[in-house]
């Protein structure tokens, strides 16, 4: 049985235009993932992802992960309550085009619903734009959290493009 899937495509072309929430959780941080382990970027879309039907990676071989987060335009960086990992993202640059793209992005359910999407959509923005970036990008569907459409927007973000997909 197919599922209709809406799937929007948003941007943001200046670090000027992000409107970075003013919450700062107590206790919180965003660490930066080095060295990359292959082990972390796996356990985070397997358990963030099984709630959203993330599920493009879930044949990939423990090689294919290695390869993956081995390439050095892939950075993953994690939000942290002092030694428990929270959620994380994973941003590819582009260099060539100047561009960055949120890859993914996610908060284990324990964490959800307690305003921590907003800080770290806000992290995730401002280090796309670390390297000199003319354009972050994303796309999100209606199987991802209810919050996450209105997030991206909420943070500066614009659609660009909207299609429905079959899966």
């Amino acid at each position: 049985m197919s599922t209709k899937v809406e799937r929007n495509y948003l941007e943001i072309n200046s670090l000027k235009d992000l409107k970075a929430t003013k919450f700062s959780p107590e206790d919180f941080f965003i660490d930066f993932s080095d060295p990359a382990d292959f082990q972390i970027n796996k356990f985070f879309y397997k358990n963030i992802g099984k709630e959203h039907r993330w599920t493009d990676r879930l044949v990939w071989t423990d090689k294919q992960w290695m390869e993956y987060i081995s390439n050095q335009k892939v950075k993953t960086y994690i939000l942290k309550k002092a030694d428990d990992m929270a959620g994380y993202f994973e941003l590819i640059f582009h260099k060539e085009k100047k561009e960055t793209e949120i890859a993914y992005l996610g908060l284990l359910k324990r964490y959800q619903n307690k305003k921590l999407g907003s800080f770290l959509l806000t992290s995730a923005i401002k280090n796309s734009f670390l390297d000199d970036t003319n354009r972050v990008w994303v796309h999100t569907c209606s199987l991802d959290h209810k919050h996450a459409l209105n997030n991206y927007i909420s943070r500066g973000m614009r659609i660009f493009k909207t299609e429905l997909v079959l899966i």
